[in-house]
Formats: structure tokens, C-alpha cells, sequence
């Protein structure tokens, strides 16, 4: 775990009271906490500690006589007014005001190019895998919180100077697949389809039909003959079978030719695979989510490493037999004491998901140099995760060889996303959303709240504002909840300009655009730039304080994988900031005044717009 940057007031004040109750009372334990927290009421403080009432049972001592001891032993002079017997309040409150140009100081220096940031050491190389798109198959709402919440956890690394490797895992080798390449080629053949103009929902409608026809309805045939329905519904049966036996064996037959690469047929699994991928990245792109063909890593990409992959694990007794098929036992401490081993080849000689997510590992270790794989993936893949992590440990995949040590392998679990009626997001024909549509609507609907607050305003300028103040909503939406839980996506609430929503935000930014766009049409110069941020008044301290939290927020965000973490705290800044706009008129004050507060907002517009590039939200100048 990081520590938290040593501007912090919060910071500060937990390990000085935490000192001074270990100087106090040597027998506690060394990880007590002081118990520092904001204070409720501002005209009583800027902090509070709290540990006096819960230590008295320990130290067998009144509480107020515990908080002398502590107000006596805590070495604060340089960060708070002095601490005396008046700030005990009640059976034992410790009542702590920052010292402003305590405060001013920290704020100020803050305000460098890192944000109190520094690259991280050591560094480390972390991939974080996300997307997983299917060759073939539509993008739908099921994809849209992997690429969101993925991103922005790589962002967040990417902040604090680690290398990070995105990989898009896509789903393109395989049976499937190749039922929807032999169907492709049944068609084009038949003059049905011309490839050169075939669209994802051409390969949508194709795979469906593929899946269909393979599919033998052999309960269908064993009901016909048990109870005697006729010959003709057995005939139909079998029939059915037969064409279904037929367009399998032609697929297996397909899937040959692709392992071989087979020139014709390969060709036109390329066809499938670039249509599917164009519109994977612009889907990506559109979302400001940082995923390209070079962050795609196919199934088809460990084809060829799987055979010797799996050789390797029996011949060193990591994979044992069972009933004809290969498993990789993980019922031990050590791999994670699961009852289900983890199956890497079936009966038939087949490979599965795990065989190909077990090479991933060992590519992403083993090549890439891992020393943290992080998967964003849907909460129900668990086990699974559990299993190929404990199978690549076992099997020694996930060794670092730089560090000597195991990568660390994360599961960024998320829920799914809700419709306003409770259930799994669907249209009305009970179809799951395209991607596709969901951000045309988002903007579409984003265009017309963006027309109406600006009437005077441009098509073209309107358009542009509504694309980024649409993303923006729609991830933010997405990131504000907690991943782990399942969440109800609802166009207004995630539009609307109150509230703890990306709108809200990107206004909060805009208004301190403003007050520098007022300030150059009034002829303010930048003498701003030199003075210390002024923390005087309550909502100036206040703010400030915010401000600080922001090193500390962006470190827990990469430790716990979690970004609403950072949501909160931009949404804490942003109510901050309204309430210091509010109270503290800016331009209109005196030049000192005036200069202390432009730098004071500068800084906020700075950690405001570096908080949204973490997450990857667009901003905009204009609302």
C-alpha cells in the first residue's frame, strides 16, 4: 500500500496523534487509529479527533483526562493553532484548526506539474485486460462497463508512472467461429453475399443462422421415436439432424482449414475479423476508451502455443488425467483451495477458455514482464479467474523472472447493468441493447439539452459539445457506482446537470474557465501566478483541504481497483468549489485577495481536469 502524500493535512494529523498516544500509552497497539475526522461544525474546527472516549477503556482513564494527555503530546505546532484545554469539548472532542498559512503552504505547493503525483518506485509493468469482443456478434450493453472501467484503471496506472499493457482479449478462433466462416462462404458462393461489402449485422444474422443449423435436435428425435409420434414427424426430425450433422461436419471441416491457414478460407476469416474489429475501435473510440488493434489480442494469436502448453504441464505432473480428460488440480492453500480443477483439455483432445486464459498468463508474464495483471470482467467469471490464476501460479507461468516473485492477478469483478425496471437492460422486443444505439441515444439526448442552454449557438459547435458531454455522462454514470455491484441505467439521471453526475462536473470545470475568460476580458494580469493560494476564510480552507486529498484519492484507486473512489472525491471537490464560488467572490475582490483566490482556482481547475483524464471522461470549455 501507498502512503499517503505528505501534504495531506488528514495524513499529517493521523500520524502526529497517532505518535503521541504511543508516547502516552507505549502498551497500545502500533497501528491504533487516532480516529480524525472532519469536523461537523466549521466555527468549532477544521478537524476533529475522536480516540479519546474509545482509549479511556483501555488506559482505565477519564476520557477528558486522556485528551489533555493527547492535546499535551501531540507535536502539531507547525500544522494547527495551539492546542489547549479549550479545545476539548464534551467527554473528550479534540477540536483542531488548521493554521492558514499551514494550509496556503501545502495547497501552494501542490500546484506543480505532478499534482503532488511523483512517478512511482519502483515502477511496475501492470496489464490490465479488458473489452473481450466476439468475432461476429454485435456489441452490445453487456460490453459497454469492461472497456469503461478497465480504462480507467489503466489511466490510473498510467498516472502513477507505471508501464501498462492494455489487452483486448477477443474471442476469434475456435468452432464457433468456424461455423460462421463456412456459413460466409456457403453464401458467398451462392452469389447470396458479397464480401467485399458485408456489414457486422451481415455477421450477426450469419452466426445466429450458423449456431442454428449445427444445433441437432436429437431430444426432438429420441421423443418422436419413444412415444410413436409418426413417420412423419421422424422423418422431420431426422432430417433435421442430417442437415444439422451435415453443416457441423462441413464446420469442423472449416475449422481444419483454418488452423492450416488455408488461404481461401482464411481470407475470408479476416473478412470477419476486420468488420467485427473496425467496430469494436471506433466503438472505443467514441467512448474515449485508449483500446486499438494494437491492444487486440486474439484467441487465434495462442492457436499454436496451446498443444505445447499443455505437453509441458503433464509432463511435469502440473496437469493430471481424470476420466480421459487433462486437469490442473487446485484444492490446496497455495493455489487457492478450489474444489474444482481446472479443466485445460477435454476428453476429446478439444482445448478450452482456460487452456487459451492459462498461455495469456504466461505471455503476459513471461514476455511482457507482469508484475500485476488486472482483469475487468463480469463478477460471474470468479471462478474461472480463480482457477487459470491458481493453474498459472502452480504451473510456475506467472513467476516473474525479473522479481522472482508471482505476478499479483487481480479480478476487477463488475456487476451488470440494470434497466429502470429492475431487470437485465433490454429493448422491448427483450433483445440486449446494441452498443452502437445506446451512444447514439446518449448523444442524441445530450444534443438536446446542450440546444436548449445554448440557443445561439452553432450545429456544429452544439454537436460537439453534446458527443463529449454524452460520453462523459454515460461513463461517469458507469464509474460513480461501486463496480462490484449491479447498477440502473437511466438517461436522465445520468444527464441531468445536478447531482453527482459527469454534467455536473464538467459545469463545475466550465464555471473556473469562465472566471479566467471574465478575468482576461477585464484585463487581469497573471501576477496571480506568484502569490501563495490564499486559505483564510472557512470555504477557502475548506477547498483547499479538498485539494489536497487528491495524490492520496488517486493512490487508493490503484490499490483497491476501485474508481468510484475518485468519482466521490472529484464530485466532493466539485461541491467544495461551488460553495468557495458562492462565498468568496473572486474577481470582485481586492488584488491581493483577488490573486490568492485566482491561484486557488487555477489549482482547482488543474485537479479537476487531470481527475477526469484519469477516468477518461471528456471535457468541454462551453456548456
Amino acid at each position: 500500500m501507498h502512503q499517503a502524500p505528505v501534504q495531506d493535512p488528514l495524513s499529517l494529523l493521523t500520524s502526529r496523534f497517532r505518535e503521541a498516544m504511543l508516547a502516552s500509552f507505549p502498551d497500545l497497539p502500533a497501528d491504533i487509529d487516532p480516529l480524525i475526522k472532519a469536523c461537523a461544525q466549521a466555527d468549532l474546527g477544521d478537524f476533529q479527533c475522536n480516540a479519546a472516549m474509545s482509549l479511556a477503556k483501555r488506559v482505565g482513564k477519564p476520557p477528558r483526562e486522556v485528551a489533555k494527555t493527547l492535546v499535551a503530546a501531540a507535536k502539531v505546532g507547525d500544522l494547527v493553532e495551539p492546542l489547549t484545554e479549550a479545545s476539548i469539548a464534551g467527554p473528550g472532542f479534540i477540536n483542531i484548526r488548521l493554521r492558514s498559512d499551514a494550509l496556503s503552504a501545502a495547497a501552494t505547493s501542490l500546484d506543480t506539474p505532478s499534482l503532488g503525483l511523483e512517478p512511482a518506485s519502483p515502477a511496475q509493468t501492470v496489464v490490465v485486460d479488458l473489452m473481450g469482443v466476439n468475432l461476429a456478434k454485435q456489441m452490445h450493453v453487456g460490453h459497454l462497463r469492461s472497456p469503461i472501467i478497465g480504462d480507467a484503471l489503466a489511466r490510473t496506472f498510467e498516472r502513477l508512472g507505471h508501464t501498462v499493457i492494455r489487452q483486448n482479449h477477443v474471442g476469434d478462433w475456435g468452432l464457433p467461429i468456424a461455423m460462421v466462416t463456412a456459413r460466409l462462404i456457403e453464401l458467398s458462393q451462392a452469389g447470396r453475399l458479397d464480401l467485399a461489402k458485408v456489414t457486422l449485422d451481415d455477421l450477426d444474422a450469419a452466426y445466429r443462422t450458423a449456431q442454428a443449423e449445427c444445433q441437432r435436435d436429437l431430444a426432438g428425435l429420441e421423443a418422436c421415436r419413444r412415444f410413436g409420434l409418426g413417420p412423419k414427424a421422424t422423418a422431420e426430425c431426422e432430417a433435421q439432424v442430417e442437415g444439422a450433422t451435415e453443416k457441423f461436419v462441413a464446420a469442423r471441416a472449416t475449422l481444419v482449414k483454418l488452423q492450416a491457414k488455408e488461404p481461401a478460407t482464411y481470407a475470408v476469416w479476416k473478412v470477419i475479423q476486420k468488420v467485427t474489429m473496425d467496430v469494436c475501435i471506433a466503438a472505443c473510440r467514441r467512448l474515449h476508451v485508449n483500446v486499438t488493434d494494437e491492444h487486440s489480442a486474439g484467441e487465434s494469436s495462442y492457436a499454436d502455443e496451446l498443444a505445447p502448453m499443455v505437453a509441458d504441464l503433464e509432463s511435469r505432473g502440473i496437469a493430471e488425467l481424470d476420466q480421459g480428460a487433462l486437469i490442473v488440480r487446485l484444492d490446496t492453500p497455495e493455489y487457492g483451495s478450489i474444489k474444482e480443477p481446472c479443466l485445460v483439455r477435454k476428453t476429446d483432445g478439444g482445448y478450452l477458455y482456460a487452456t487459451t486464459d492459462i498461455a495469456a498468463i504466461r505471455r503476459r508474464v513471461q514476455q511482457f514482464g507482469a508484475d500485476r495483471i488486472v482483469y475487468a470482467i463480469d463478477a460471474r467469471q470468479n471462478l474461472h479467474l480463480r482457477q487459470i490464476f491458481g493453474a498459472g501460479r502452480k504451473a510456475g507461468y506467472a513467476r516473474n523472472k525479473r522479481t522472482g516473485l508471482d505476478a499479483v492477478m487481480e479480478h476487477a469483478a463488475f456487476g451488470s447493468v440494470l434497466g429502470e425496471d429492475g431487470r437485465p437492460f433490454k429493448t422491448r422486443s427483450g433483445e440486449s441493447v446494441k452498443l452502437a444505439d445506446l451512444l447514439e441515444e446518449t448523444v442524441t439526448r445530450a444534443m438536446a439539452q446542450v440546444r436548449s442552454r445554448n440557443p445561439e449557438s452553432s450545429e456544429a459547435e452544439c454537436r460537439v459539445i453534446a458527443e463529449n458531454l454524452g460520453m462523459s455522462a454515460l461513463k461517469y454514470a458507469d464509474l460513480v457506482n461501486d463496480r462490484v455491484r449491479d447498477y440502473v441505467f437511466s438517461f436522465d439521471r445520468m444527464l441531468a446537470f445536478e447531482g453527482n453526475t459527469g454534467p455536473y462536473l464538467l459545469y463545475a470545470l466550465v464555471r473556473i474557465l469562465n472566471i479566467f475568460r471574465k478575468a482576461a476580458e477585464a484585463g487581469v494580469g497573471e501576477t496571480w501566478k506568484g502569490v501563495p493560494i490564499r486559505c483564510e476564510d472557512a470555504a477557502e480552507k475548506n477547498l483547499a483541504i479538498a485539494l489536497l486529498r487528491y495524490p492520496a484519492t488517486v493512490r487508493s484507486v490503484a490499490d483497491s481497483l476501485e474508481p468510484h473512489r475518485l468519482c466521490q472525491y472529484l464530485f466532493d471537490l466539485a461541491g467544495c468549489f461551488s460553495t468557495f464560488y458562492d462565498q468568496c467572490p473572486t474577481l470582485k475582490a481586492d488584488g491581493p485577495v483577488r490573486d490568492g483566490r485566482l491561484r486557488l482556482c487555477h489549482l482547482t481547475r488543474r485537479v479537476l481536469e487531470d481527475g477526469l483524464k484519469v477516468l477518461g471522461l471528456p471535457t468541454v470549455e462551453r456548456m
